[in-house]
């Protein structure tokens, strides 16, 4: 049995992945010599998606490094905001599904499969579409097919919104999607939409928007306060 072995410090981000014994700091950890750093780190229980930085001695490596007897490695989180070349577009998974509705308030492009796909439907719409993958399964950010992927650390969609917004500083355009389908909102009028509408929807409103796809209608009603205050909040913390 081999005896080799490194020693590996995690961010705090990172220490709600790992085994009390890699919370404290710089910790032991046996090698077979075969394993990547990456693999390694994988099996500690951190997600790839979300290390940023991995320092062999001092030195960056990347995930491929294998690494050596008495090599001291260091584990760093993602960089905020991080930097995707290629233009912001998220999946989630089945339970974010208060999460996509929020994102697509705010006009970001929020894919949501319901009812569930499966892991590995997921993971190949987001290779095919260049989605970035939002979960709080870390199975499936490991799946090495994905495009890229970010967990969702709270179970607070509040929380979850901020937390997307802060690591990836989308552009916001609000009310300009459909929550429903994530399909882009058209403005139309009370005469377009004659005969669609409940009469006192139709007596009260005056301004309406409709999905181009799915064709739901919008107009300011009784949740549009709770809805406002959703969308302040965001671009008052992440517009630009």
């Amino acid at each position: 049995m081999t005896t080799a072995q490194i020693t590996v410090d995690f961010a705090p981000e990172l220490r709600l992945f790992v085994a009390a014994a890699q919370r404290a700091g710089r910790s032991a950890v046996r090698i077979d010599g075969s394993s990547t750093l990456g693999h390694i780190v994988e099996s500690l229980g951190v997600p790839l998606t979300e290390v940023g930085a991995l320092l062999v001695d001092g030195r960056p490596v990347d995930s491929a490094h294998l690494p050596a007897d008495g090599e001291a490695v260091s584990v760093r989180a993602v960089v905020r905001p991080q930097h995707i070349a290629e233009p912001l577009r998220f999946l989630l998974d089945i339970h974010l599904g208060t999460l996509a509705r929020r994102l697509r308030l705010l006009g970001i492009d929020a894919a949501y499969e319901k009812p569930d796909i499966g892991d590995a439907a997921l993971a190949t719409r987001s290779a095919l579409e260049h989605r970035i993958l939002l979960s709080r399964d870390r199975g499936l950010l490991r799946r090495r097919e994905i495009f890229a992927g970010a967990y969702i650390y709270s179970h607070r969609p509040t929380e979850q919104l901020d937390d997307v917004l802060s690591r990836f500083a989308p552009p916001l355009a609000p009310w300009t999607r459909c929550t429903a389908c994530n399909g882009f909102l058209r403005v139309t009028d009370k005469q377009t939409l004659r005969g669609q509408l409940p009469d006192d929807t139709e007596r009260t409103y005056e301004a309406f928007a409709q999905c181009v796809d799915c064709g739901r209608t919008y107009w300011k009603g009784a949740h549009h306060a709770s809805l406002d205050a959703i969308v302040t909040h965001a671009v008052r913390n992440f517009g630009t």
